[in-house]
């Protein structure tokens, strides 16, 4: 992934192939750069690559060709692609896009074989601290994935620091930059690591589910009853997943991409999901957060606590700018749910972990409405 200097991003997916022959040789790479991130649907345009040019290279390019005279599909479409191949004859390629783009680049499946559930809500509060952190694996792409994995975790809040998945070992020096990181290495650059005078770091390794470095504060940074009703959630996944695929909805919804998304938003939700309440317009129809108002308006202590660090930091700053700024509502996933759950706000008997469970049981049934 390269990030330009005004913040956007651009995605390179690669594909590389080993040509056939003996002894030592180069490997061929295939790679398409696009500024969305679309992971499955590139996956298949490359295995698609991969497949011609196990026959001849002569065939891929005619192939890229119509791709690229072909319109780009919107998220929720399908576009079919016309190709010729030798011995097959005509063929139709359907290339789809999810209807939650905001998925579409994410895969939890690789993050939760590669870590514990208690392990990935460790990383998930220090990167909402803005800590630095660093992925080691053995491969590109399991770096690739669980790095774009934990930063989809933080939805509606945006990473605002250095995001690196793939840092080659040439550009190692970057893990000893004092500013907040979230970077991926190879295995094969672990010793040089371990002698860098890298800063306080959270260094995870992807391979055996451990910590290589920590703060040893990583339990305390949540509050203590949503941390606990996260892991619940997490822990009964496949019973959730299994559960709600009994009902009549988009099959999209029945995902562990669907829960996992569902559940951390509901983690906003209940620690900021009241942050625009706060938001008053003055007379010249300028929006201002009532920061103070805000963090003291909530009852739990733990959560009181938590606001008063997340609250310093830019990714909080970003959000808040961002609707302050806004001449009308955002109408995201997220502010959804707030709105499901202002509704709810009266109903204040249960708390805690029952609380947490009971609004995500509820959220889950909401998947299924077409908003």
């Amino acid at each position: 992934m390269l990030t330009g200097e005004d913040g956007s991003r651009r995605f390179g997916y690669c594909r590389r192939l080993l040509p056939s022959g003996k002894g030592p040789r180069l490997p061929e790479v295939y790679c398409v750069i696009s500024r969305l991130g679309c992971f499955d649907l590139f996956s298949k345009i490359l295995d698609e690559v991969e497949r011609r040019r196990g026959i001849s290279a002569a065939l891929v390019y005619p192939f890229m060709r119509s791709l690229m005279e072909s319109p780009f599909p919107a998220p929720g479409k399908t576009i079919k692609v016309k190709t010729f191949l030798p011995g097959a004859g005509n063929e139709v390629i359907e290339l789809r896009r999810p209807m939650d783009s905001r998925l579409e680049h994410v895969d939890f499946e690789c993050l939760f074989k590669c870590l514990s559930v208690r392990q990935i809500i460790r990383i998930f509060a220090s990167l909402l601290l803005e800590r630095r952190v660093i992925f080691v694996a053995d491969k590109l792409s399991t770096l690739s994935s669980c790095s774009h994995a934990v930063v989809a975790l933080l939805y509606p809040f945006s990473w605002q620091h250095t995001f690196i998945p793939v840092l080659p070992s040439s550009m190692i020096d970057i893990v000893c930059c004092p500013t907040p990181f979230l970077v991926g290495l190879l295995s094969s650059s672990l010793p040089k690591l371990k002698e860098l005078p890298v800063e306080e770091a959270l260094m995870v390794n992807l391979g055996s589910d451990r910590f290589i470095r920590q703060m040893d504060d990583e339990d305390t940074l949540l509050p203590r009853k949503l941390q606990a009703a996260l892991e619940q959630a997490l822990e009964r996944k496949s019973e959730l997943i299994n559960q709600d695929s009994d009902s009549d909805s988009d099959d999209e919804c029945n995902t562990l991409n669907g829960l996992v998304s569902e559940v951390f938003i509901r983690f906003f939700v209940e620690t900021v999901g009241h942050y625009s309440l706060f938001l008053t317009q003055n007379e010249k129809g300028e929006r201002a957060f009532q920061r103070e108002a805000f963090r003291k308006s909530v009852a739990s202590k733990s959560i009181r606590r938590f606001l008063e660090v997340f609250m310093e930091s830019q990714m909080f700053a970003g959000f808040i700018q961002d609707r302050e700024l806004r001449k009308c509502r955002a109408k995201g996933l997220f502010e959804q749910r707030v709105e499901q759950y202002l509704e709810e706000l009266p109903d204040t008997e249960q708390s805690g972990v029952n609380k947490f469970l009971r609004g995500l049981g509820n959220k889950m049934k909401f998947l299924h409405k077409k908003n």
